[in-house]
């Protein structure tokens, strides 16, 4: 299969240190990767997405702060700003000018972990703020928060992706209505995930994007296994037997809606 376009991946993840340039520099062109959205989750990883997306054409870097930052004491939010993400966006805003950069991300709320929930809702708010200031597109994730979420997305209306959708099919309507994108990987091949197949049921075609959340959350048959961006024809496999289509239908769909969305080619 042709035309997989990943749309949240973390390559530049210490599980991938062993083979990451075979992997990015043939592996991954050879089975069928045309695209890849490679996210930071703080400061301290940034540089390290915008290298890869300078060496291979297929990659595009999102920069941003993720709200694990806030707790993780060897994250840069913690390590060296001590907390004060402001000064840590701050610090990253000139980045935001490189021409890989196509989205603010990774972002978003957590509440399954205990972090600052103040501080991670105006982190969030701050972000959302600076999407809009620069025009970009945003890579959203929410965990176990979507009073607060969803409040946030009614307030600043950002265009973008809605990562690993968790929500309802009725909030699906009207995320999608708004202009967001909703993002599906290996979760929807488990077994139980009766949610997500009334969403992607419900929703119109051109609002779904396929991603990895590699090196994490493989799906059935690999699952276990560290994920990467091959792993989305098993996903797309998934989505065709509820769309009553082929594979390739849906991942030349999902990915047609994925450069939409980032502007990329």
């Amino acid at each position: 299969m042709t035309n997989i376009f990943d749309t949240h991946a973390h390559y530049s993840s210490r599980q991938f240190d062993a083979d990451r340039a075979d992997l990015l520099g043939r592996a991954l062109p050879e089975g069928g990767v045309a695209g890849v959205l490679e996210c930071a989750t703080h400061s301290g990883d940034a540089p390290r997405v915008l290298e890869l997306a300078h060496t291979y054409p297929y990659i595009h870097a999102a920069l941003g702060i993720h709200p694990e930052s806030l707790g993780e004491e060897d994250a840069p939010t913690v390590a060296v700003y001590h907390g004060d993400w402001r000064a840590e966006l701050n610090a990253m805003r000139p980045l935001f000018e490189d021409k890989a950069v196509v989205a603010v991300g990774e972002i978003g709320l957590d509440h399954h972990w205990p972090l600052p929930a103040r501080e991670q809702y105006d982190l969030f708010e701050a972000q959302l703020q600076l999407a809009a200031e620069l025009n970009l597109p945003v890579s959203i994730h929410d965990r176990e928060a979507h009073g607060e979420m969803y409040e946030l997305l009614r307030r600043y209306k950002p265009r973008g992706v809605l990562h690993c959708y968790s929500g309802s099919a009725e909030d699906a309507a009207w995320l999608t209505a708004q202009g967001l994108c909703l993002g599906f990987g290996g979760a929807v091949t488990y077994k139980g995930a009766k949610r997500a197949a009334k969403v992607l049921a419900a929703i119109p075609h051109d609002c779904a994007v396929l991603e990895t959340d590699c090196p994490y959350m493989a799906p059935e048959p690999v699952r276990g296994r560290r994920n990467d961006s091959r792993n989305i024809i098993h996903v797309a496999g998934y989505i065709a037997g509820l769309w009553e289509t082929d594979a390739q239908t849906v991942l030349d769909t999902c990915a047609a809606n994925a450069r939409r969305v980032f502007g990329v080619e």
